[in-house]
């Protein structure tokens, strides 16, 4: 199975599949000086038709190995194209007017006859999209960045680009160090900033409706006889947006194909079923792991994909050779328009040994043990304040003759119930639980 989606989703390049690489090329003018500048990062999704009325869709990135051959540099226009794999190529025309310059289109081709990219394609074309993205009045030497992610749709083909740091109309062969910053990264006042958020509940009133789903196990192995590198166990049910209805649907493991790849400080997990692609990537720095970065894909039975990327996420954290675990339903908001919910989730991305996972970071609701202290402490905080009832009772006459004696008891039980609440509050915050024993899928 690994073997078959590892075709259909790398690009025969010579390379392991990246979703977290940049491409960064410099292109020279007929004085050997450099005129184009472009480091940036950009995921394909192409739908293509395998048979009457039947397609398939296949999700890529841009290598980091390309050719910049057919690019230009003028003093008005500029093109600059890289070149990949067999027969396919991403150009980006810009045109200078005055003091700035801007894009003026992105012509992404692709050849359906490349079999490693497109398997069982009816089609041998080479097929070409158009698409112009809104990059404009960028100042003359500066270079245009935008670290946010920019969703480009044309007919069959979504393109994403991040990262991006582009220079054009480069002066005197140097690369400038001013920017022209993109409008989503700039911060704003009046609207507030969009975050990733994962929360873990039991049933919320939003969950969709369609019956839990099916949990799935899921490894990468670096070749056939390796042992796994990356294990995952859930079951997942993604809800969306289609104008202004919100559907769900639910991944099926057994109608799934899994593929990815292992590295050092990244690792993909990519999973692709007829309606639904989805890539989780994770990241760790040498002594945490992380979900960073999610790109999902969902084919409706009606109306357009649905896309939905979010390349800033921090959930899912465990130690760098433990795995993270959390059996209750966990909602995670990828982006304002597409909701992930799992289930039974369990993951190591790193360190996998013997193909078996290795001791297990729980989320807190998984760990109910945290409800002891939680009725000690509350129990004891409410035993307090009755004998400070109790107390204040007698005391009333003393009070009216101006007595305020019996408020040093109140003060200090008072007192004693917050030190109570409080050392359940570090606790909680404090307390890191794993789980003994090992599994393997």
């Amino acid at each position: 199975m690994f073997r078959c989606a590892f075709l259909i989703l790398f690009l025969a390049l010579g390379n392991e599949l990246h979703l977290s690489h940049a491409t960064e090329v410099s292109v020279n003018n007929t004085e050997n000086k450099l005129c184009l500048y472009a480091n940036l990062m950009v995921n394909f999704s192409v739908t293509y038709e395998v048979g009457v009325n039947k397609s398939e869709t296949v999700i890529f990135v841009l290598p980091e190995n390309v050719t910049t051959e057919g690019s230009t540099c003028d003093n008005t226009t500029s093109t600059l194209k890289l070149s990949f794999g067999d027969g396919h190529s991403w150009a980006v025309k810009f045109t200078k007017e005055n003091k700035t310059y801007q894009v003026d289109t992105i012509v992404f081709s692709y050849n359906l006859n490349d079999t490693s990219v497109f398997p069982n394609s009816t089609s041998n074309e080479t097929m070409s999209v158009t698409v112009k993205p809104i990059i404009a009045n960028v100042g003359v030497d500066t270079y245009y960045s935008c670290k946010s992610k920019d969703v480009l749709k044309a007919e069959s083909v979504i393109q994403t680009l991040y990262d991006v740091a582009l220079q054009a109309f480069v002066i005197n062969g140097s690369k400038s160090d001013t920017d022209t910053v993109c409008s989503a990264d700039m911060p704003s006042t009046t609207v507030a900033p969009t975050t990733t958020t994962v929360t873990t509940t039991a049933a919320p009133t939003s969950t969709p409706t369609l019956p839990t789903p099916t949990t799935g196990k899921y490894s990468i192995a670096p070749d056939v006889n390796s042992t796994a590198c990356l294990m995952a166990t859930f079951g997942l049910q993604i809800g969306y947006k289609q104008g202004d209805k919100v559907e769900t649907i639910n991944l099926v493991p057994n109608m799934t194909k899994v593929g990815g790849a292992c590295r050092a400080n990244s690792s993909d997990l990519i999973l692709t079923s007829d309606t639904i692609t989805i890539m989780l990537t994770f990241s760790n720095d040498g002594k945490k792991f992380r979900l960073h970065a999610l790109n999902v894909t969902v084919k409706p039975a009606t109306g357009a994909p649905v896309v939905a990327a979010n390349t800033n996420m921090s959930v899912w954290v465990a130690a760098v050779g433990s795995s993270y675990m959390c059996n209750k339903e966990q909602t995670l908001n990828v982006t304002d328009t597409l909701t992930l919910y799992t289930f039974e989730l369990r993951v190591q991305p790193f360190e996998v040994n013997k193909g078996e996972f290795a001791l297990a970071h729980q989320c807190s609701l998984d760990d109910t043990s945290i409800l002891i202290p939680i009725i000690v402490g509350a129990a004891l905080a409410g035993l307090i304040l009755i004998v400070v009832i109790a107390y204040m009772i007698g005391p009333v006459e003393c009070f009216m003759d101006s007595d305020l004696s019996f408020l040093v008891p109140i003060a200090v039980g008072v007192a004693l119930s917050f030190l109570i609440i409080l050392v359940l509050i570090s606790y909680l915050i404090g307390r890191r639980k794993s789980r003994t024993g090992y599994q393997s899928v």
